[in-house]
């Protein structure tokens, strides 16, 4: 593998600016991004990638164990959508499952350094060599709100069949829809500027772009180290986030999720290693304080990713308690097929493993330009609809907010 030390580019959301307007000026397929949190790294940037739909089984292919060190040096970008359809039984507005792989990223460590790094020791291409200053420019959202009174019928039933004993505890999700005046990539760059979300991502091609703000790590995967961090309990920034461990219900919701994603993973562990190194954490993320626990196990070097996959996803903390009976209820519930909402963002690397968020605070765009914002909440039986309504409306605020006017 080749590496090259780039040095101080500048930040990952002006850097991926820079890069796609080289890939432009190139000729070449526009780069793929993810900002935050991965990897040990504050961004890893496909600079060109070609996507594509692919099946749902064979999304982030993973082909060999992890090696030591920080480096990533390329692999397979994409996302995996939620499966299941909404209660009208449309089709999906985009691809089920898309992505394409690169030979080589930039990579900005948490030093803030950035370096080029190629798995098949292939030099820094000259179209990168010097890269254009950044320059933003301007788009919109115009976002049409969800339904209330939707999303409250929703609610209702899902207490319903709590108390009829059908689950104990169900992500009943609505969404915002819109039209964007501009380039999605510029939408995604000011967002991951502005909210500074742990686990963004970026992808895009000729059927559209997913643009995902999610503060949520699904599943990492080093070797046989798999980990899940599933948030469940949420307060809007201005309130006391102390609230978040005294309240029963967010207590409850988060516990029977972290059960869940220990099921989940105990189906392909080895016997006995499934942990839960941290309960009931609360962490900042855009605009909301969440609760955070984190689920550790071992699984076997050889298990492909899909058997994985196959036993984890769609992940615990969107659908609910139990697995099964809640996602049959919720295609009765929500109207609309979720998509990407939901589902799963990241990249699979050949030497650096494979890391994948939840798809939530995420923005479908279809290649017309519209555009899909879900959101949405665990439900127990000591919610109150109105208070569920407030919490969608919060996790979207730092969406909605910044997309609602022009970029510059």
């Amino acid at each position: 593998m080749r590496i090259e030390r780039l040095g101080a580019l500048g930040e990952p959301p002006a850097v991926l600016r820079a890069v796609a307007t080289a890939a432009t000026r190139a000729g070449l397929p526009r780069p793929a991004a993810l900002i935050g949190d991965w990897f040990g790294s504050r961004a890893v940037i496909a600079p060109s990638l070609v996507t594509g739909p692919v099946a749902a089984a064979a999304a982030f292919p993973l082909t060999s164990s992890h090696t030591a060190g920080p480096a990533v040096g390329g692999g397979w970008f994409g996302y995996l959508a939620y499966p299941d359809p909404g209660a009208d039984g449309l089709p999906p507005r985009i691809p089920e499952a898309a992505g394409g792989w690169s030979d080589c990223v930039l990579r900005q460590d948490s030093d803030g350094q950035w370096w080029y790094e190629s798995l098949t020791d292939t030099a820094l291409p000259a179209w990168l060599a010097d890269l254009p200053a950044p320059q933003s420019n301007p788009y919109a959202v115009h976002w049409v709100p969800p339904d209330r009174a939707v999303h409250r019928h929703g609610v209702l039933a899902c207490l319903d069949a709590i108390a009829a004993g059908e689950v104990y505890q169900a992500c009943v999700c609505t969404r915002f829809t819109g039209h964007l005046d501009g380039d999605p990539l510029e939408f995604f760059a000011d967002a991951a500027a502005r909210t500074v979300p742990s686990r963004a991502a970026y992808l895009a091609g000729d059927w559209g772009a997913v643009a995902s703000l999610s503060p949520e790590l699904f599943l990492r995967r080093r070797g046989t180290d798999v980990t899940s961090s599933p948030i469940k309990g949420t307060l809007p920034r201005s309130a006391d986030p102390a609230g978040l461990l005294a309240s029963v219900k967010d207590v409850a919701e988060n516990v029977m999720i972290v059960d869940l994603v220990r099921n989940d993973l105990g189906r392909v562990a080895a016997t006995g290693t499934v942990t839960v190194p941290e309960l009931l954490v609360v962490q900042p993320a855009p605009g909301v304080w969440h609760l955070v626990s984190t689920v550790a196990a071992e699984v076997p070097v050889e298990l492909p990713m899909d058997q994985l996959l196959q036993a984890t996803f769609p992940p615990a903390s969107v659908t609910g308690t139990p697995k099964t009976r809640a996602r049959q209820l919720l295609r009765q519930w929500e109207p609309a097929r979720r998509g990407v909402y939901c589902g799963t963002v990241g990249l699979a690397s050949p030497v650096a493993g494979c890391e994948l968020n939840v798809a939530i605070r995420t923005v479908e765009f279809g290649a017309d330009g519209s555009a899909v914002l879900g959101v949405g909440g665990g439900i127990t039986a000591d919610s109150d609809p109105d208070r569920e309504w407030e919490e969608c409306l919060h996790k979207a605020s730092s969406i909605v907010a910044l997309s609602s006017v022009s970029a510059g």
